[in-house]
């Protein structure tokens, strides 16, 4: 799928929001900030034509991805390579993955064309014990985008995440969500956990035309099963 011509930014696919630096730390400055009462804004991920892509049928199924699969983790931890690609072959998506970090007001940075995933560089390496994030567009001026159909997985789904030594971290999908972005959950996506787990991210819901924004997010959850 074709990104952007060039020389044209994508639409405003994810909302400026904080994003805790290092995810250790993430469940009590969350927590803190709830506390207090303060909102919490979900990534807002936009159409960039104005109006949803057109429907395109069924996702293309693709082959599973060769190569060793690294065992799960061990009581010891031990390096893990930082990830290079994404391949989910029940909703055809096989794409490289470039890294997003902040921007200068501290919101997450999204990926510049929408046929490309991004794995924020402040969560974990996929594999690695915590949350691991991904983030994809769900269309562009030229029709569909990366993760146009996330909604579409369902727990059990293979996930399948390359890393730079060569080897896969293998995750299923445990459950699929759709929430407005008033309500995006960020402790869960962010927030520590005991194991290696993966999230996916990208728009959904009803589309807003007058804003040119989709109301709410689809996050896949999974986690590590080899």
């Amino acid at each position: 799928m074709r990104g952007d011509p060039a020389g044209q930014r994508p639409g405003r696919h994810i909302s400026p929001m904080r994003v805790v630096r290092r995810p250790a730390a993430a469940a009590a400055l969350i927590l803190g900030i709830l506390v207090a009462g303060a909102g919490v804004t979900g990534l807002a991920l936009a159409s960039q034509t104005g109006k949803p892509a057109a429907p395109v049928g069924q996702p293309t199924l693709i082959p599973v991805p060769r190569g060793s699969q690294a065992p799960a983790p061990q009581a010891t931890p031990t390096p893990v390579a930082a990830p290079t690609g994404l391949v989910i072959p029940s909703i055809g998506v096989h794409t490289g993955l470039i890294r997003l970090g902040l921007t200068p007001a501290g919101a997450l940075q999204v990926p510049q064309t929408t046929s490309v995933a991004g794995w924020y560089t402040g969560s974990a390496h996929p594999g690695a014990t915590g949350a691991a994030v991904i983030v994809g567009h769900i269309d562009s001026r030229s029709g569909p985008g990366v993760f146009y159909h996330l909604r579409q997985l369902h727990p059990g789904s293979k996930v399948y995440v390359r890393r730079a030594d060569g080897t896969l971290a293998v995750f299923a999908v445990t459950e699929v969500r759709s929430y407005l972005k008033s309500h995006f959950p960020t402790l869960s996506v962010y927030g520590a956990v005991p194991n290696a787990q993966l999230r996916l991210i990208t728009c959904g819901g009803a589309f807003d035309p007058a804003t040119g924004h989709y109301l709410s997010n689809i996050i896949v959850y999974a986690s590590l099963v080899r």
